[in-house]
């Protein structure tokens, strides 16, 4: 058991087992102190499982914590999250459940969670799906958010939709060659596109998920947003199906 979490487990294992009295170390005698702290070591050596179930106590309240801190976080940038206008937003306009995914292209997990993403949002019906342009690893993820940014702002929501689907499934690198490939195959005109990526425009949409990233405390990808829970990497399809439940429910 790592020491960096069995210390602060025993201290919470004294304070939640002891009165607030006895708690209190300095009132002791030196020898009373030394005969305490001998008496603390030898129940935990004769019952190391209670510091296991300190342990999982500890974990818990932190959870709890981190998703109350996370909860305050997205009321207070909602309108940026869910509402900013630079984003694509699909599934249900209307829908009573607003996901909303920070993602990266060569993000492998975010890769992984694709396929079960479009399924969640197809098959429920009633989620409005947002997408938010998050690159964080390396010149390539900013290549290709920057053609799918450009492909929006020139081409309109259907054309990105596409272009993000065929980027989230390439196989090759990422470059101007590729890119131009990719825009073909979709039967667009890569010249106006490759162009417009490094415009001013398409760097504001970068840099305001960025900043926006930050305020919430994000740091990786994929990170999800739904109601009001922020939830940090890959969440495999039943559990996002029982999350939206839950926001259902209230």
């Amino acid at each position: 058991m790592p020491l960096r979490r069995a210390l602060p487990a025993a201290a919470l294992l004294l304070a939640t087992a002891l009165p607030a009295a006895a708690l209190d170390l300095q009132a002791l005698t030196p020898e009373e102190r030394e005969a305490f702290r001998a008496e603390v070591r030898a129940y935990l050596l004769d019952n190391p499982e209670v510091l296991s179930e300190a342990i999982a106590v500890l974990d818990s309240r932190q959870e709890e914590q981190q998703a109350e801190a996370d909860a305050a976080l997205v009321r207070d940038n909602l309108q940026a999250i869910a509402q900013d206008g630079r984003s694509w937003t699909g599934g249900n306009p209307d829908g009573d459940v607003t996901v909303v995914e920070f993602m990266d292209y060569r993000c492998g997990y975010c890769r992984r969670a694709f396929e079960e993403v479009e399924e969640l949002v197809a098959t429920d019906g009633n989620i409005r799906f947002v997408l938010k342009e998050f690159p964080i690893l390396g010149p390539q993820s900013e290549l290709a958010s920057r053609f799918a940014i450009a492909v929006r702002q020139v081409h309109g929501d259907q054309a990105y939709k596409d272009a993000h689907d065929a980027l989230m499934l390439l196989e090759s690198d990422v470059d101007e060659g590729s890119l131009a490939r990719l825009a073909e195959g979709l039967a667009l005109d890569p010249a106006p596109l490759l162009a417009a990526m490094d415009s001013p425009e398409v760097t504001a949409v970068i840099a305001a998920n960025h900043d926006l990233a930050r305020a919430l405390g994000i740091t990786g990808t994929p990170t999800f947003v739904m109601g009001d829970r922020m939830l940090r990497g890959y969440v495999p399809l039943p559990a996002m199906e029982a999350i939206v439940a839950e926001e259902r429910a209230g």
